[in-house]
């Protein structure tokens, strides 16, 4: 009988997937130990978006989350961290001196493997950062980035097993150094038969001793059988998760895949009991947080629209930060003809986020009328090759667009001539602000940007979500019967914009009460308590004489207001920036003249339509 080896995803996987990354350290260290005294001895911990959400959501900070994680699980447990190549652990594709950095700091926080992939599958930008892992004395996992295709489209190779089994060929040709080989399906749409075939060709080209992981989601429904494909074509090790971050937009539960497994050839030989146990500490310890209904979902729909589960509820939870969540399936449908005009990149972040950005500007400004600056980008080829060619309509559009011609230039060559990047870079921000000049620090601005300085200033602010969160108000003024609990009964719970009917009904025995259910609540129902701050309400239209009225293009917040009023302007002079789905959008003057009124501040949430300024 084999014995198939797992790597828990729980603690970072898992977070992403479900809870959009944000869950305090202190939270989960318990259910951690618990998985180690159960017998897990390979952890994913750390990277991806779980190093940003730290500084952007917690206020808490990456390096230390490491330092206890490791010294939670011992000195023999891998703790394994995600890092998207040239990218590292940053939505931004980074100079050499950064990506060395980030191997670096990961060695000294407790880190012993990085699993090191590229979201276009150009492997170009594995080499240096590979070597990066190697040289600073780590595990390198290289990956290759899987996804199924929706029918239709017009060139099936991209994402087929020979595609698959040409990139394993060039990473051996390009003589990368590597320990394992991760097959990373982020959005679980890949076609088992795919993985089959994709992982059978490969162990006969990989040498000797070179594990090969399999990783994928639940949440188009066939992360098991994905996960059985691959084990049945030889694969030696498989991405699990833990309840109650396990199916859904989450990886399959370690427990599923145990029974599985009963009565064939294979095994996890684990102890059900022990782990049992385990996910019941994890269950406690995550109760506090507020779960998406959609993180727990099978959504077929994901197979013509490839959002992985890592991105999906992150994405979703912004747009209940900016009131816009009735647009999700709107933005979904519109990703797939994104994905297939713009070269086939794997929907695995950050290309993944671009997706979904220029989707988003696509549902609400119009078609191709803005592309994103991820996008642009990635079609004009600053983050590698993707693919397949981008269309090149697209491609014209995107270069006038952002005044930049496309390039087949390597991205680490790109980067290492901006001289706005680099750590040189982000250590005068740091003496510019006074704040230590760390290395730690370093890395942190270079890929969190001004929201890093911000943690490291202490004015960081909490964007966790947490169960009590919520504003109730009473769905009947009905009085309940006085055999029942005065507070059961079926209210609307508004959490971050979106409404939920929660019925409430006694406990057996106890006086207590317990949620009976929750479904969404229908688009006509009764406002929250709590109304809106006024300053986030749309402003009237400018009156006759008041100036011209000058709109919001799309939903977002005020990140930062450049005209006051009384200020001149020019056609095309930015009045003010939003931030929208992590993008920055300029809104500028559509005509010359001076600035009236602005009729928001920052840090308001607007809605597409609202004034914003008068000229």
């Amino acid at each position: 009988m084999k014995k198939i080896r797992f790597m828990d995803l729980s603690f970072r996987d898992g977070f992403q997937s479900v809870l959009g990354a944000r869950v305090k350290t202190e939270d989960f260290m318990p259910a951690l130990e618990a998985s180690v005294a159960a017998g897990t001895d390979h952890f994913e911990i750390g990277g991806g978006a779980r190093f940003q959400s730290l500084y952007f959501y917690c206020q808490q900070d990456a390096f230390d989350m490491m330092d206890q994680a490791r010294e939670v699980v011992g000195p023999n447990v891998n703790l394994q961290t995600l890092a998207r190549g040239a990218n590292v652990v940053g939505l931004s594709s980074q100079p050499r001196d950064i990506i060395n950095l980030h191997a670096k700091m990961f060695k000294k926080h407790g880190i012993s493997t990085i699993r090191n992939f590229d979201a276009l599958n150009d492997v170009r930008n594995l080499e240096y950062s590979g070597q990066c892992i190697n040289d600073n004395g780590l595990q390198h996992q290289i990956v290759v980035t899987l996804m199924g295709l929706p029918p239709g489209v017009s060139d099936p190779y991209p994402h087929s097993a020979e595609f698959y089994i040409d990139k394993v060929k060039e990473i051996l040709e390009a003589h990368i150094s590597f320990h394992s080989l991760c097959f990373k399906d982020a959005s679980g749409t890949t076609p088992p038969a795919t993985i089959y075939e994709t992982v059978k060709q490969a162990k006969k080209l990989l040498p000797e001793g070179v594990d090969v992981e399999m990783h994928t989601h639940c949440t188009a429904g066939i992360g098991v059988t994905s996960l059985m494909a691959a084990i049945e074509a030889g694969a030696d090790v498989i991405d699990v998760s833990m309840r109650p971050v396990s199916g859904g937009t989450g990886a399959p539960d370690i427990l599923t895949m145990w029974h599985q497994l009963k009565g064939s050839e294979y095994t996890l030989d684990i102890d059900y009991e022990k782990y049992l146990e385990a996910e019941e500490i994890f269950i406690e310890a995550m109760d506090k947080y507020f779960m998406p209904p959609e993180a727990k979902e099978t959504n077929p729909f994901i197979t013509l629209s490839p959002m992985p589960g890592g991105a999906l509820t992150a994405n979703t939870q912004m747009m209940r930060d900016n009131n816009c969540m009735h647009l999700y399936p709107d933005v979904i449908k519109a990703m797939r003809e994104v994905v297939e005009r713009g070269g086939y990149g794997t929907s695995v972040t950050p290309v993944s986020q671009f997706y979904f950005q220029q989707a988003f500007a696509n549902v609400t400004q119009g078609p191709w009328n803005r592309i994103t600056d991820g996008y642009g980008k990635m079609v004009l080829g600053y983050f590698g090759r993707t693919p397949a060619p981008a269309d090149p309509e697209i491609v014209k559009i995107a270069s006038e667009q952002l005044e930049l011609e496309p390039t087949t230039a390597v991205p680490v060559d790109i980067n290492d001539a901006n001289p706005e990047l680099g750590i040189e870079p982000a250590r005068k921000k740091l003496q510019e602000a006074g704040l230590e000049e760390t290395e730690e620090n370093i890395f942190i601005v270079a890929c969190c940007e001004d929201k890093g300085l911000a943690y490291l200033k202490g004015e960081a602010p909490s964007g966790i979500r947490y169960k009590a969160d919520t504003t109730a108000a009473p769905q009947s003024t009905t009085t309940p019967p006085k055999s029942a609990s005065p507070d059961a009964g079926t209210y609307i719970v508004t959490v971050n914009g979106q409404q939920y009917n929660v019925a409430v009904e006694p406990s057996a025995g106890d006086g207590a009460t317990q949620i009976k259910s929750v479904t969404p609540a229908p688009a006509a129902a009764p406002a929250p308590a709590a109304a809106p701050a006024p300053a986030a309400a749309p402003a009237p239209a400018a009156a006759a004489g008041e100036g011209t009225p000058v709109e919001a293009p799309l939903p977002g917040s005020v990140l930062r207001i450049v005209a006051t009023p009384g200020t001149a302007v020019n056609e095309g002079d930015t009045l003010l920036v939003l931030e929208s789905m992590k993008m920055e959008v300029e809104v500028k003057a559509p005509g010359g003249g001076t600035v009236q009124q602005v009729h928001v501040n920052a840090g308001d949430t607007v809605k597409t339509g609202q004034v914003l300024v008068s000229i």
